[in-house]
Order: C-alpha cells, then sequence, then structure tokens
C-alpha cells in the first residue's frame, strides 16, 4: 500500500510547548524586549503582536519576524516604523539560519516580537541591524527548544489470541506501540514509526515474520510529536 507525505521533513526543531519566551537586552539606553511564542500558523503568530501592542502600548516599535511549518514555507516580517530592513529581516535571519545542531537549521513553528523602547540614542541602519539580530539570537540562546518528528501510525489486525504476544514481540524489537483496540471481531494494533518508506518496509516485514505472513501491517495517519531526541 503507497502513502503520501505530509511534508519534504521529517521532522525540525521548535520552542518547548508552554508560556512565552521573555529576554531583554538595553543597547545604547534603548530597551529591546523580546517574546518568543511557539506558533504553529499564522493566526497564533499575529496573536503576539497584538498581544503585545496592548501590554506595552507606550513603545515605539513592536518588530516582527515568524517562521511557520516543518518546511518553513510560511515566513514574514516587520520593520514596523524602523528604517526598511533593519528589524524585520534581520530577526528573521536570526530564525532561520539557527543551528539546532550541527549544520541544522530546521527552526520552525516560531515568531518572535521585538519591544522597543527608544532611549534617546539614534543607533543607525547598521546599529538596528545588529541590535534586532542580537535581541533574537541572544533569547535563543535562552530559550527551551525541542524537537518534532513526524511518525506513521500503522494498523495490523490479528486475532485476539494473538494480539498480545505480537504486541511484546514488537516492544522487544523496540517499535513504539500507539495502542490495542479490540473490537468483535480482532485486535487492532497500531504502530508509531518513522514516516519514512524504508521504516514502513522494514515495519511490515517483521510483522508478516512474527505471524507468519497471515496479517499486513498498514499505514494510516501520521502525527507530530515532540521527542526528547
Amino acid at each position: 500500500m503507497e502513502f503520501e507525505e505530509d511534508s519534504r521533513a521529517t521532522n525540525y526543531t521548535t520552542l518547548t510547548a508552554g508560556p512565552d519566551f521573555r529576554h531583554e537586552l538595553e543597547i545604547r539606553r534603548s530597551r529591546f524586549i523580546t517574546v518568543l511564542r511557539r506558533s504553529p500558523d499564522e493566526e497564533t503568530a499575529r496573536s503576539l503582536v497584538a498581544d503585545l501592542r496592548r501590554e506595552f502600548h507606550g513603545a515605539r516599535h513592536h518588530c516582527s519576524a515568524f517562521v511557520i511549518g516543518p518546511d518553513r514555507m510560511i515566513q514574514r516580517s516587520s520593520d514596523d516604523g524602523e528604517p526598511s530592513g533593519t528589524a524585520g529581516i534581520p530577526m528573521l535571519e536570526a530564525l532561520i539560519k539557527r543551528e539546532t545542531a550541527t549544520g541544522a537549521t530546521d527552526l520552525s513553528d516560531v515568531s518572535a516580537v521585538v519591544v522597543r523602547y527608544f532611549g534617546g540614542i539614534l543607533l543607525g541602519a547598521g546599529g538596528l541591524v545588529r541590535a534586532y539580530s542580537e535581541s533574537v539570537s541572544t533569547a535563543l540562546d535562552l530559550a527551551p527548544l525541542v524537537h518534532r518528528r513526524r511518525l506513521r501510525l500503522c494498523a495490523v489486525e490479528v486475532p485476539h489470541a494473538d494480539a498480545g504476544r505480537l504486541e511484546n514481540e514488537l516492544r522487544g524489537a523496540g517499535y513504539v506501540m500507539a495502542e490495542t483496540a479490540y473490537e468483535a471481531r480482532h485486535a487492532i494494533l497500531r504502530v508509531a514509526l518513522r514516516d519514512q518508506p524504508e521504516a514502513i518496509a522494514e515495519a511490515r516485514a517483521r510483522v508478516a515474520s512474527l505471524t507468519a505472513g497471515n496479517a499486513e501491517l498498514r499505514p494510516e495517519r501520521t502525527e507530530w510529536i515532540d521527542v526528547s531526541s
């Protein structure tokens, strides 16, 4: 049975689920307050700007950038009144160029807003670029990050009497068991696998071997989950 890939990426890095992360820098008397939010969609990302405009209504600028999706197809930025190209783009580059592991730049589902309170000293275009880039980069240095992996749920139907044995065999082989459902005529075991053709093929062969060819593993839906490594 063939299956479709939901995206080209099978894993990426994002913020750990939880409250927004905040960090503040003072650069030549201006306050740069960076807020990071885990944002699975544009609505969530844009809501961060709206929330901070209300909270920091006296600030002169609320510059923003976000990158969304496993393939990082959605990328937006805003200078919010700063000279063109001095805030939003440096912030976005800090997100998309972030190295999350050696040679890996896969940060996504993250929105960043830098709230600036002007301190009376002009920074110039180059100074603003450095300040906004540094604000986001420093916040990312300190923010908790987590890897997300796309797993393919696959199902296999077996007689009730064989379900326990097969589940134990698969667990013993290192497979992640998602659930076992006992229906009227049979049991359905679901296994969570790496969403890659070779992983599916290997698991199919294992199930066929363990059931003497009497059961077939069928790919179903995919799920993205946070993983520790």
